[in-house]
């Protein structure tokens, strides 16, 4: 996706982002570097030095200048009593000071920046303990570095989160945890090298830290639009707003300051309505409703607005108009989406053919850095119509390798297939050419030529887009065809790789929803087993079926009757219940049946998730 063409109505000397982004700058992160108890770099504040220099002939000008915006980094002043900690990792770390010490708003993705940020704040402000928690919503890099500013006996400290908060932080990497992991690899960019001609950023802020990631769950539940809460002498105001950026979402305001924080929900770039990682659909519908319920909850009394992630905006009538705007972004782009679809377009025919108002146009905040139009509108399509476009052809096609071993049969071989697409890239039709080599590609994995060819096409594409998450992932792919595998690995695949606390944090039946999608479903047709696990420190049994290749599970109170009639009980606690799905039976568990027998078999029917699983091969 090449960048929204530049004319006379778009700002390129504006240098008022700029000069929001260096306000209130009291000091770096120095050294820039921070390091994991083993000793490796999980982050590094120079990383991007680079981009303050001119944007090379290798990147979309538009994308350079979002990515000077996104990697300063340092302590800020937002407002008397507020800070922000910025450029630490993907987003931001808000402070709040309160009568005896300070609220931390969203602590960041790892426990070692998380510290690091509260590290630096404290030598500028003051050695204030932490007296208030609060997750704004359920994504990682908004709550994974909670362990990092909270003090080790932490039970005091209120930690305030939006109704929902745990079930979707746990619930979305509990179903597409490793597929998303893997493809954030991609979306990120992770294991690109930061350069000119790499990875420059991804809209947000530059990439997610490498280090330890946490959960501690929430102790006060949002539950109410209007709902007030004091914490340490702060007076908040919470307005929910699950279904936007997030399913469980919020944002708040501190009136004594004169202060919104707007979350995730208006950001200074276009969000993503399906992330390139994959995820739920957002409701545009609801994200506009939001944004104007926030302009009339909390317009007429806010003089600064800051978010969890990017650089705050000052003044009443300038935080009236970015809220104004972003909510009609998202009201544009789904209303018109639904108004073409329903005279018959489809979802790429939309995003073929819509575009923003001039006036929506023109400004940055409204580019496509980390979402962007194309990619909104087919999720919006795809989120009240799904996949199909009604076209019957399109009903029941071959999957890709077989579809690509067709196709290049038809146009001669893989030889001249790659020919095709060489050609159309000469001339300068980069998206045909992609679709050309890919059916090569996938025709012929291990043609040199043809891997060659489109990893050439697909490093044009991203150098080519203003997107940064759409670059990455073309670079990224670029990078895997030409002999680079782009591993997932723990320390490195982005804000959905699992945290130990999370895991620990499922409940019994998401537990055993993360078993029961293992399940290898053709291996287990003809097995049939029935297990009762009753959880002493629950005072709950659940009873597991396995049939047909489906394993299901309910729960009841207490202990199970003692002629309940299963293959095997067992009485256990929920930390044992871990080490079983882990794939052992613990010590001093009560038994009774065939248990080992019983467990042997279903674990032997599970199978394992591969975290690096082929992208842009077959």
């Amino acid at each position: 996706m090449t960048a929204v063409p530049v004319d006379d109505t778009v700002p390129v000397d504006d240098h008022e982002d700029f000069a929001d982004a260096d306000r209130g700058f009291i000091a770096p992160l120095d050294p820039p570097r921070i390091t994991a108890a083993d000793g490796r770099v999980i982050w590094d504040a120079e990383r991007h030095a680079f981009l303050a220099g001119n944007c090379p002939a290798s990147a979309d000008a538009s994308l350079w200048r979002q990515g000077r915006l996104v990697s300063r980094q340092g302590l800020y002043e937002v407002t008397e009593g507020i800070y922000q900690v910025r450029g630490l990792d993907l987003s931001n770390m808000s402070l709040i000071e309160g009568d005896h010490g300070v609220l931390v708003v969203d602590p960041l993705l790892s426990t070692e920046t998380a510290a690091a940020g509260l590290e630096l704040y404290r030598k500028y402000r003051g050695d204030r303990p932490v007296t208030g928690l609060i997750y704004t919503h359920a994504h990682a890099d908004h709550f994974g570095g909670a362990r990092g500013v909270l003090p080790p006996d932490h039970h005091p400290v209120p930690v305030l989160a939006p109704a929902g908060f745990r079930e979707s932080a746990v619930g979305e990497q509990l179903y597409t945890g490793p597929a998303m992991a893997r493809r954030a690899v991609y979306m990120y960019g992770t294991q690109l090298p930061a350069a000119p001609d790499g990875q420059i950023g991804c809209g947000l802020g530059t990439l997610p830290s490498a280090g330890t990631r946490s959960f501690v769950p929430p102790t006060v539940d949002v539950t109410r639009t209007g709902q007030e809460e004091i914490v340490d002498g702060v007076r908040l105001v919470f307005q929910l707003t699950p279904g936007a950026d997030a399913p469980a979402a919020m944002n708040f305001a501190a009136p004594s300051h004169r202060a919104l924080c707007t979350a995730e929900n208006a950001v200074h770039t276009m969000h993503s309505v399906l992330t390139l990682r994959g995820a739920v659909v957002r409701d545009t519908r609801r994200w506009a409703h939001y944004l104007n319920e926030a302009l009339a909850l909390f317009g007429a009394d806010s003089e600064v607005a800051f978010a969890s992630h990017h650089w705050p905006t000052w003044g009443n009538a300038r935080i009236r108009r970015l809220l104004a705007n972003q909510r009609d972004l998202y009201a544009y782009l789904h209303d018109q989406t639904l108004r073409l679809l329903n005279e018959g377009r489809t979802g790429a025919e939309i995003a073929e053919e819509l575009r923003l108002p001039p006036g929506l146009e023109r400004l940055w905040a409204h580019h496509g850095y980390y979402g962007s139009l194309s990619h909104n509108v087919k999720a919006i399509y795809q989120r009240y119509l799904g996949w199909f476009d009604g076209n019957p052809a399109h009903l029941w096609e071959h999957p890709p390798a077989e579809q690509a071993r067709r196709y290049v049969e038809t146009l001669g071989g893989v030889a001249a297939t790659v020919d095709a697409g060489k050609r159309y890239a000469a001339a300068g039709d980069l998206r045909f050419a992609a679709t050309l080599l890919n059916h090569a590609v996938f025709a012929a994995p291990h043609d040199p030529r043809a891997r060659r060819e489109l990893a050439d096409v697909y490093q044009r594409l991203g150098h080519g887009c203003e997107n940064g998450t759409w670059r990455n992932y073309y670079l990224t792919a670029a990078m895997e065809l030409r002999g680079t595998p782009a591993a997932a690995r723990p320390d490195t695949t982005g804000p959905d790789a699992p945290a130990p606390d999370l895991v620990r944090a499922r409940s019994v039946d998401q537990l055993l929803d993360s078993l029961a999608i293992r399940v290898d479903g053709p291996r287990a047709w003809h097995a049939h087993l029935t297990l009762a696990l009753h959880l002493a420190d629950e005072d709950r049994t659940w009873h597991l079926t396995l049939s047909n290749g489906a394993l299901t599970h309910l729960s009841t109170p207490g202990a199970p009757a003692p002629e309940s009639g299963t293959d095997a009980a067992l009485t256990l606690t929920k930390p044992q219940l871990h080490e079983l799905l882990g794939g052992r039976i613990p010590t001093a568990v009560t038994q009774e049946g065939e248990p080992a027998a019983a467990l042997r078999e279903l674990l032997g029917l599970l199978s394992a998730p591969d975290p690096n699983f082929p992208i842009v091969t077959p």
